[in-house]
């Protein structure tokens, strides 16, 4: 255990109150690397033992070490091609991704960007302007999706892309059965036909660059998109053999919500990549309508993130670790819940916690 002793500290992990925290020797470069983003000082580390029997003797400040530069992400391509003049991208394949029995629809569409200068890298989104007019007699707005493809695309020639589209649908308050403009447009396009596409944007959700990074990954339904992106440039062997400047050796852990096992999505490469790579990568579901929480009621992500609490934070509290949630919007008090317990056992506030998280670009969402 080792003491520090911070000064102006009004953010990042440390409460308000204190001039002191106890921590312990694994968690201790991890909350010096979170003291430094809140903006407080570190003015003395000191073994907690020879703090408590030798108050009156001055002990000598252990120098903090700065933590090693994190690798740039590099140049990030951003809205190369705007909605006034969208890149016009040909499908290459449309096909469905569930299994029999499944809920809903959800399609894997590829589109060529032979041509052109769109390209990407993983974590971003692009733009879909869906063909015709809204009720208004104007054209249709743009919907954003996740890219669920790396930046050598599936074909591994850097001139495709592609997305993990589900078809929105639901009733209106008059009971009429209403599907989404742009995902019903894309679950029904055919091969050969022509998209307006822009983008890309987003640098939110950009995968860290260092290799020995490790990764947890929280999605539900269609928010695999992007860790289906990430985990083939860790583990598919072609992208492998595209990047040699990347070679993964960190810890990837997924977790998965979906309502029914035939709603399980890309679950044959995670498969083969968990059999591959059982030493860097672990895959966790939660089947909402066929597993049951503790409680006896529905499995949903959150309660897994909550059986395996402890487990997480004590990833989180290695500076290397990097969470990313996307999917529902409705996963997150529940994930929020479960870390404050954590961080409570180790006396720390996940209220500041997470923001300072965040602040070191470590904690990653997009929900909706």
């Amino acid at each position: 255990m080792f003491t520090i002793e911070v000064s102006h500290a009004s953010g990042g992990i440390v409460r308000r109150s204190l001039k002191q925290m106890l921590v312990t020797y694994s968690s201790l470069s991890a909350t010096l690397q979170l003291i430094r983003n809140s903006g407080a000082r570190v003015l003395r580390i000191t073994p907690h033992q020879q703090a408590n029997n030798s108050p009156s003797t001055p002990s000598a400040a252990v120098t903090e070490t700065p933590s090693p530069k994190a690798k740039d992400h590099g140049q990030v391509p951003v809205n190369l091609y705007k909605p006034k003049d969208p890149f016009l991208g040909t499908v290459l394949d449309n096909y469905s991704l569930l299994a029999d029995g499944a809920i809903g629809r959800v399609n894997h569409i590829t589109f060529d960007l032979s041509g052109g200068n769109l390209h990407y890298v993983e974590g971003q989104s692009i733009g879909i302007i869906p063909d015709g007019e809204d009720a208004n007699g104007k054209p249709h707005k743009l919907r954003l999706y996740s890219i669920a493809s790396t930046r050598h695309g599936d074909n591994l020639e850097g001139s495709t892309v592609s997305l993990c589209v589900r078809q929105l649908e639901y009733k209106n308050e008059a009971g009429e059965q209403i599907y989404g403009v742009c995902s019903s447009f894309l679950c029904d396009i055919e091969p050969g036909a022509k998209v307006k596409i822009t983008g890309p944007v987003g640098k939110e959700m950009l995968l860290p660059p260092d290799e020995d990074a490790n990764v947890i990954m929280l999605a539900t339904g269609t928010g695999i998109a992007p860790m289906r992106a990430y985990l083939r440039r860790m583990f598919e062997p072609g992208e492998q053999g595209k990047n040699p400047e990347y070679k993964f050796k960190g810890k990837a852990w997924l977790f998965m919500g979906v309502p029914k096992t035939p709603n399980l999505l890309y679950e044959d490469d995670f498969s083969r990549y968990l059999s591959n790579y059982p030493e860097n990568f672990r895959y966790t579901k939660a089947i909402s309508r066929e597993q049951e929480n503790p409680s006896g009621g529905r499995m949903y992500i959150q309660d897994r993130v909550t059986e395996h609490a402890d487990e997480i934070f004590a990833l989180i509290e290695d500076p290397k670790t990097h969470v990313y949630m996307c999917g529902l919007r409705g996963m997150e008090p529940g994930i929020d819940e479960a870390m404050t317990a954590a961080a409570a056992k180790s006396g720390q506030d996940w209220s500041t916690l997470r923001p300072a998280l965040k602040k070191a670009d470590r904690w990653h969402v997009e929900t909706y």
